[in-house]
Parts: C-alpha cells; structure tokens; sequence
C-alpha cells in the first residue's frame, strides 16, 4: 500500500523541525527532533483523515512524489 509523502526540514523561524504532507492541505506538524516531528505529523495525518471522512469530505489518494536531483562530479 502507498502512503503518503512526508517533509521533514529544519526551520530556523520556529527553532525545529517542521514535517508536512503535500498531499492533504494544511497537515503539518512541529517537533524539537526530526523524529519528534514525525511523530507529531502521523497524529495529525490521523485526525486529518478521521475529520475529513466524518465531515463527508473526499480523501485525495497518495501521489506526491518530490523531484530528486543528482548532481553529477
């Protein structure tokens, strides 16, 4: 099973790390660590996912995928 894609980067504005869901709006999360992060955005994806499911509203599937550059020597 697909899941979705998560960000995960440091934001020196908020003093942490910041992890989000490009796929389902506005699901972000806030952690002193990366791993504290993402543990927080898997909490949100869960509420994000029951709110919209009780509130009727369509689920977008996965499908984000970032571009990936390599940078050749």
């Amino acid at each position: 099973m697909k899941d979705y894609h998560i960000n995960i980067f440091y934001s020196d504005e908020d003093g942490g790390y910041i992890a989000d869901i490009p796929d389902l709006e506005s699901c972000s999360a806030f952690g002193a660590t990366p791993e504290d992060a993402l543990v927080e955005v898997e909490k949100a994806k869960q509420a994000w996912l029951e709110a919209a499911r009780d509130l009727g509203k369509p689920v977008p599937p996965p499908s984000y995928r970032p571009a990936i550059y390599q940078v050749s020597r």
